[in-house]
């Protein structure tokens, strides 16, 4: 799953690519949006807000050009998930995914062209209705609603909640991932299945976060950013590998929370992987 520094980079490069630019095409892949058509409307932006992406746009005024105001305007919203992807190509350029898994393809008018491949999800949204959208969500950690006290807060809420379900959780903090969330918890030498209540140090843990997606945010693939071994991870997917501390080999196991009252899986919190080290992070 991509992490909030790899959507912040697709939004990066597609703002750059896109931004201010009419489009000559639009073809939405999904049969809610099949018969939407964005020809003439202006990209006025694209930016991430956690894991999500907006696509901002204007529809033409009279004189074809971007209508002023707010009025009327639309937001592509989509994520990720697993497997989703945004691609930027350049006029006549192949696409590199096949054309099967493509939802979504925006054409400017220099040829200049995003397409959104096996996206999680793919909606047409009122840009004034965003809140709706992405409103549930906790500070980014790349955002400008940046608030480390109020993330700490959120985790708080939950002091029984296992801390490697918590950072999950985009209510409490928008922007982490599975790789991120091993990493943090073998940084601050917890096991993932520690209660948040009983994490010792907090506030670091979240300020690691905010330092380790900053520092990756414009890198080409994720690594500790100058906390740990060299262009590599120190836990996640080195099952059976020594720990790069104390020579312990790594571990790998899975994590979930039941619904209470029913014992099954809690929905939005499914069963994930953890990697960890038991020596440097045992489960007290």
């Amino acid at each position: 799953m991509p992490e909030g520094d790899n959507v912040y980079q697709a939004a990066r490069r597609m703002h750059a690519a896109l931004a201010g630019k009419r489009l000559a095409a639009s073809d939405f892949r999904v049969p809610a949006f099949a018969t939407l058509d964005l020809s003439g409307w202006t990209v006025l932006e694209v930016v991430s807000r956690g894991k999500h992406l907006l696509h901002r746009l204007a529809p033409p005024g009279p004189d074809g050009a971007a209508a002023p105001g707010p009025e009327g305007r639309l937001s592509i919203h989509s994520h990720l998930s697993m497997e989703g992807s945004w691609q930027v190509y350049a006029p006549g350029e192949r696409w590199r995914k096949p054309a099967h898994t493509a939802r979504a393809a925006l054409t400017a008018e220099d040829g200049t062209s995003a397409v959104g491949f096996s996206l999680g999800m793919l909606e047409v949204i009122a840009t004034a209705e965003e809140g709706d959208a992405v409103g549930h969500l906790g500070p980014d950690l790349l955002g400008p609603d940046w608030d480390p006290a109020r993330a700490e807060a959120n985790l708080r809420a939950q002091p029984e909640r296992a801390v490697g379900l918590a950072l999950l959780d985009q209510r409490n903090l928008a922007g982490v991932g599975n790789i991120y969330r091993c990493e943090l918890c073998f940084l601050a030498r917890v096991h993932p299945a520690t209660p948040v209540g009983d994490v010792p140090d907090l506030p670091g843990m979240v300020a690691t976060a905010k330092r380790l997606l900053e520092a990756n945010k414009a890198r080409s693939r994720n690594t500790v950013g100058g906390f740990g071994p060299r262009n590599g991870t120190w836990v996640y997917g080195r099952t059976g590998q020594p720990c790069l501390r104390c020579r312990t080999r790594i571990r790998h196991g899975t994590l979930a929370e039941p619904v209470p009252g029913t014992g099954t899986r809690l929905g939005d919190t499914r069963e994930r992987d953890i990697y960890y080290c038991p020596s440097c992070q045992p489960l007290r």
